[in-house]
């Protein structure tokens, strides 16, 4: 798709462009580094806090006066009541920046002066308290060969990993840690370890869309490699160094260590791996897509250049950072064009709206207009963005890159290669009508197609459907667990072995017979679905059910509230199966070691008594779920009544589910009332869907 218009040739407005890239420069005076950097390489924080600025009202004149003779020494505790009166005060970010601006340029000529041996020996130890010494290092080596992509990409990461270690060092004082960085920057509990004026010198270059914002203008993509000067890389270093050098002082104070909490682990590679495999001659493709793709702003072309080369390198962790913020952007070209609000592709001139992944991919604009991004990418592309970097219980790749919590290092291939693979897609996707061969070049065609066909895999209805197979499996499991012999049961005085099976629930059978109305036309069988149901088909009809395909861009409320009914009636199946397999399986080894006493061995027996009936029991129910995910759009055609006795009706079958996973605990046992408590769960799932039937 082509899409025509006047290139766009920053995607800052003036107003924050003004501030990045000129304000910094106005004041060319000169500062003696040895001002700022003491002996020992102690970062002299007071030469750099007396140029903060603060808007102050003659209201608060006064005050402002008063608690600027108490600024914050480094280290010193916030429990001091005289800072906290200056606490309020806003930052002049205009005045800060251009005050800050000769400080940092200073400090760039500083670090360029060093070898790489100088600055570990300076500086090393004091990025300790990030977790990753090595980001830092090798920020340093790229801010002499002036290539700005590196740059702007070591910048990105070092950002990322000091908002991850701000986290830990929170979590030293408060209990929850904010998500967002402007709110961790904002907190008390930084503020009492680093002090108040230390946090504003931070909030200039990181923390609000009214200061340099370098954080947000990198990573949502508005800023382009030549629009970030050098030596604010160069100043986020020696802050870095300086916050180890304030932390070592307050933990020393306070007798205390830093906890680095665990990095997310990717444990569903396998679901996400949605592409084949990227080759080299795709990759010789990309490149020629890149050049020529209107989805691409063409100041932001040396980015993705960049991020092939990074894939060639395996250095997969770089590849996906520098394509999530070329996603946002371009995608953010589209939504401007196909919405008609241009203006909107440059960072806004407010002070807090920005138009990034979350206004993307809404399906509503501001005024309540309908997103038509949607309708041009197509809902498949839409479902693998949600899919991708939205959904909870999804990746979340952008999220967790952006706040410092992936080890870079041992970010996986797979996730790369589906993140580029999406990307070349997007890249074909908008190509002009002009590049015929490019267009049909066979090489991508296996993406394309991928593409068109994707479904989703992590909204609540999708992982609904994996609940209900994973529950599936878990109860076959039972059918394999080793028992005592009929014979040696009956040796027990007054036991009379294993019931015979489910059939024996009358309950289950008659709820059997309505469930067949039921079922799409697709799977009607000509045998007795009860026969079915107490056989291996059973895997075989739920696992057809649960892959059925369903629309759920956009799902409505009343759906999403069913399906957490669903999804936790599921969970509670799944631990039943499981705390029954490890019941039976450590009294069966027991048993066998004779390490039972006659009451537990009496126990046992009950147990698989219990496990003869919840098995189809445990079936039918998974089997009411399966039927009630294809069905689920129908909660929107019921009156609020009916959707009310609908999510009831659930609600008594979670309860159930949850009794359940109570009697049948290690904690419990109470193995002869689950059969009286089936059979009441049965009649109610029986009185609803006969209700259900004659409507």
């Amino acid at each position: 798709m082509e899409m025509v218009a006047k290139p766009a040739i920053t995607c800052l407005s003036p107003t924050v462009h003004n501030m990045i890239c000129y304000l910094g420069f106005e004041n060319d005076a000169s500062h003696d580094i040895n001002s700022i950097v003491c002996e020992e390489s102690k970062i002299c924080w007071r030469t750099i806090t007396k140029h903060l600025h603060y808007e102050q009202s003659e209201a608060r004149a006064g005050l402002s006066k008063l608690s600027s003779a108490y600024q914050l020494a480094p280290g010193q505790s916030s429990n001091n009541k005289t800072e906290r009166i200056g606490e309020g005060q806003d930052v002049d970010y205009v005045a800060s920046v251009r005050s800050l601006g000769p400080l940092c340029e200073a400090v760039h000529l500083h670090l360029l002066s060093l070898t790489r041996r100088q600055f570990e020996e300076m500086y090393g130890p004091w990025f300790q308290w990030t977790n990753n010494t090595e980001v830092y290092i090798e920020t340093f080596d790229i801010l002499k060969n002036l290539q700005t992509v590196a740059i702007a990409l070591g910048l990105m990461k070092l950002m990322s990993c000091v908002e991850r270690a701000l986290g830990n060092v929170y979590l030293l004082v408060g209990k929850v840690c904010p998500f967002l960085l402007r709110d961790l920057l904002a907190s008390l509990e930084l503020a009492t370890v680093f002090g108040q004026s230390v946090m504003d010198v931070l909030k200039v270059f990181l923390g609000s869309p009214r200061s340099l914002n370098l954080r947000n203008i990198l990573w949502h993509g508005f800023a382009s490699p030549q629009e970030i000067p050098t030596k604010y890389c160069s100043m986020l270093l020696l802050l870095t160094a300086g916050l180890g050098q304030l932390l070592k002082t307050y933990l020393s104070e306070m007798n205390i260590t830093l906890a680095h909490r665990p990095y997310v682990t990717f444990n569903n590679l396998k679901e996400l791996s949605v592409f084949p495999d990227i080759t080299l001659e795709m990759l010789s493709v990309t490149e020629e897509l890149i050049e020529k793709s209107g989805f691409v702003i063409k100041p932001m072309l040396p980015f993705w250049r960049a991020s092939i080369t990074a894939f060639k390198e395996c250095r997969y962790a770089d590849c996906v950072i520098l394509l999530l913020s070329q996603l946002e952007t371009g995608l953010r070209l589209v939504f401007t064009r196909v919405n008609k609000c241009p203006s909107r592709l440059l960072t806004a001139e407010s002070t807090a709206f920005y138009t990034t992944f979350d206004e993307i991919l809404a399906k509503y604009l501001n005024d309540e207009e309908l997103n038509q991004l949607p309708l041009t990418i197509g809902e498949p592309a839409m479902e693998f963005l949600w899919d991708f970097l939205s959904y909870q219980e999804g990746p979340r790749v952008r999220d967790h890159l952006s706040h410092g919590e992936i080890n870079l290092g041992a970010f996986p291939k797979e996730m790369a290669n589906q993140m580029l693979a999406f990307s070349i897609v997007l890249l074909h996707r908008f190509l002009g009508d002009e590049h015929t061969a490019l267009k049909d070049n066979p090489l991508i065609d296996p993406l394309i197609s991928c593409s068109v066909c994707y479904q989703s895999q992590f909204h609540p209805v999708a992982r609904l459907g994996k609940q209900v197979l994973d529950c599936m499996s878990s109860i076959n499991r039972w059918t394999h667990l080793s028992v005592p012999s009929l014979e040696q049961m009956q040796e027990l005085k007054g036991s009379t072995g294993v019931v015979a099976s489910g059939a024996s629930i009358p309950e289950a059978l008659e709820v059997l017979s309505l469930l067949k109305h039921r079922m799409p036309p697709d799977y009607c069988f000509q045998e007795d679905i009860g026969h079915i149901f107490l056989t291996d088909r059973w895997l075989s009809l739920l696992t057809n059910l649960c892959t059925i395909p369903m629309l759920t861009l956009y799902c409505p409320r009343p759906v999403l509230e069913a399906v957490a009914v669903l999804r936790k009636i599921t969970a509670q199946c799944h631990l039943v199966s499981e705390q029954i397999i490890v019941s039976a399986e450590l009294r069966y080894q027991q048993w066998v070691d004779k390490a039972l006493r006659s009451r537990q061995r009496y126990n046992y027996i009950r147990m698989l008594k219990s496990i003869t009936f919840l098995s189809p029991v445990l079936r039918l129910l998974l089997l009411v779920v399966a039927l009630d995910r294809i069905s689920l759009f129908t909660v929107c055609e019921k009156t609020t009544y009916e959707y009310q006795q609908y999510l009831k009706y659930l609600k008594s079958i979670l309860q159930y589910t949850e009794n359940l996973a109570t009697y049948t605990s290690p904690e419990k046992n109470k193995w002869d009332e689950t059969l009286d408590l089936s059979r009441r769960a049965l009649i109610k799932i029986k009185l609803y869907n006969e209700k259900r039937q004659i409507c």
